[in-house]
């Protein structure tokens, strides 16, 4: 490995040294010896760094907050990637230990960093906590049920097409159909200008009539299953359709929902946290309002800021509650369930 890409390693431990630190002096009070007992059920000891047990979690959440798998993935103990994260864990702890010794927590800059990784560690526990809670299969069932009730549910048509370049064609093609007793799905293999479309006999699936080009709505109104409609002209050219089937439209799964609810719910209770909390504390802006781009009012670092190059020190990711309330397109909330599928336009 180059050295290029080992100062770019390093460079991402740095950044959770502050909270091993942390972590380091509040389990150190009362603790003689290596850990034994696994901090999860079917934990595993995976290594040791003096009296320290490193176990097979501590280092799944590592690689979990390093954006390499993700909440719940599995990691496997063998893999080239659980022994890479592994070592770094090994070397925090290293450094941790050995700030620890240095007395770094005395220095005033390693209390406040040190004070705000505890913040952030605790603050996302109770996020998590008020989550897992309060998002369980009983309010998913009941959000889902909740928006079944208020699905509407449109009339889908399965549909075939054969596109013609004109009409007198068109008018051919119907006459052998209706008349001469000609397949559809043949003929539109054989006739049909759409490419798309003509290979599988001319099938356009199922598709709800708003999502059709208005001529096709048109035409299918108060058509029956096994009509042929058309012809009739579009932009494209000269339709012929055929009604294989009509049913109503089904609503997605729960399971196909899921994912969807829980971001929905989830957001909804630390929103409603964060809420709460505000109203019941006194909380004061200091500054004014966000400026749009620099200017002359815009404010300036104190004057006892540093003025030489300092160390860059990895920052720790966003909390728990910042990924859940601004990890929305444009920062905002995700929208409310919706047990629509997703639609297609011939």
């Amino acid at each position: 490995m180059n050295s290029g890409v080992q100062q770019a390693g390093r460079g991402r431990w740095i950044g959770a040294v502050a909270v091993a630190v942390c972590l380091l002096a509040l389990a150190a009070c009362g603790r003689h010896g290596a850990e034994t007992k696994p901090p999860e059920p079917g934990d595993t000891a995976v290594a040791t760094v003096d009296d320290q047990t490193i176990w097979a979690s501590d280092v799944k959440r590592e690689a979990v907050a390093q954006g390499l798998i993700a909440e719940g993935e599995p990691l496997d103990v063998s893999s080239d990637l659980f022994h890479r994260v592994l070592d770094e864990v090994v070397d925090q702890k290293l450094l941790a230990a050995e700030a620890i010794k240095r007395r770094v927590e005395d220095d005033p800059l390693a209390k406040r960093r040190l004070a705000a990784a505890r913040e952030r560690i605790l603050g996302d526990m109770l996020v998590e906590g008020v989550v897992d809670q309060a998002v369980n299969e009983n309010a998913i069932q009941g959000l889902y049920q909740e928006q079944l009730k208020l699905a509407k549910q449109s009339q889908e048509y399965h549909l075939r097409q054969i596109l013609s370049a004109d009409q007198a064609s068109a008018d051919t093609l119907k006459k052998q159909l209706t008349g001469g007793g000609a397949a559809f799905e043949a003929l539109a293999m054989e006739h049909s200008t759409d490419s798309a479309t003509r290979f599988n006999g001319g099938d356009l699936g199922y598709i709800t009539a708003d999502v059709m080009p208005d001529a096709y709505a048109a035409a299918l109104k108060g058509a029956k299953t096994g009509d042929v409609v058309g012809p009739f002209k579009t932009d494209a050219g000269w339709v012929l359709l055929k009604v294989e089937d009509q049913r109503l439209e089904k609503p997605i799964t729960l399971d196909e929902a899921r994912p969807q609810i829980v971001r929905f719910l989830t957001y909804d209770q630390v929103r409603d946290l964060l809420e709460k909390l505000r109203g019941q504390s006194k909380v004061k802006v200091l500054i004014g309002p966000a400026l749009q781009g620099a200017g002359a009012d815009t404010p300036r670092e104190p004057a006892s800021a540093p003025q030489t190059p300092t160390p860059t020190v990895t920052p720790l990711g966003p909390s728990t509650a910042e990924s859940v309330l601004h990890g929305a397109p444009n920062g905002g909330p995700p929208p409310k369930p919706t047990l629509a599928k997703p639609k297609t336009s011939p």
